[in-house]
């Protein structure tokens, strides 16, 4: 009789388990923001004002250069906007050829996110953990102090968390053409 006792007492125990749990997930779940469509990174919402310098594979590029129609550096200080809604998961200054970058992963759907990349910021106005909306401005274009012409180097990646890699690469694996990207989710 003990033994039996002693048995539903743990499958008792074992069932609270799993409902707290699964509830745990659902609260979660209603945690994530979903995006509502995507929109360029400058010249919101359509890049007006700005051209692709290096498109998505074009010498091997793993992202885009978006260039202000001026040239040179005078897009240098011109602000950056968050392309949909979604959460920094990264705002470091990483020096060398990437100067100030930020990562933000976007959840489309349940079963589906993907991370956006933003390097050569001069300025960065997010911090690691905020939640920020879809046409916010997050940071200013750099020049990563002089190294380049100002512009901004702009990934997406379809897989969430992959190094930081150097931004070029014959592999393309993980990323996908951030113009092409952007066109198709349009709200």
């Amino acid at each position: 009789m003990k033994k039996n006792v002693l048995i539903f007492s743990m499958l008792m125990s074992m069932i609270a388990c799993s409902q707290n749990e699964n509830q745990a997930q659902e609260e979660t779940k209603k945690d994530i923001i979903y995006t509502d469509g995507f929109d360029f990174p400058v010249g919101k919402p359509d890049a007006k004002g700005y051209y692709n310098a290096q498109k998505f594979t074009e010498n091997n590029h793993l992202g885009d250069d978006w260039n202000g129609v001026g040239g040179g550096n005078t897009d240098l200080g011109d602000p950056i906007y968050n392309i949909a809604n979604g959460y920094v998961t990264f705002a470091e200054d990483v020096g060398g050829g990437w100067g100030n970058v930020i990562r933000i992963v976007h959840h489309i759907d349940e079963n589906t996110e993907v991370e956006s990349l933003y390097a050569h910021c001069d300025t960065m106005l997010v911090n690691e953990g905020d939640y920020i909306e879809k046409g916010e401005q997050i940071a200013t274009i750099g020049n990563v102090n002089g190294i380049y012409y100002a512009h901004l180097h702009l990934e997406i990646r379809d897989e969430v968390g992959l190094p930081l890699g150097g931004g070029y690469s014959s592999d393309t694996q993980g990323y996908v053409d951030p113009t092409l990207f952007i066109k198709q989710n349009r709200q």
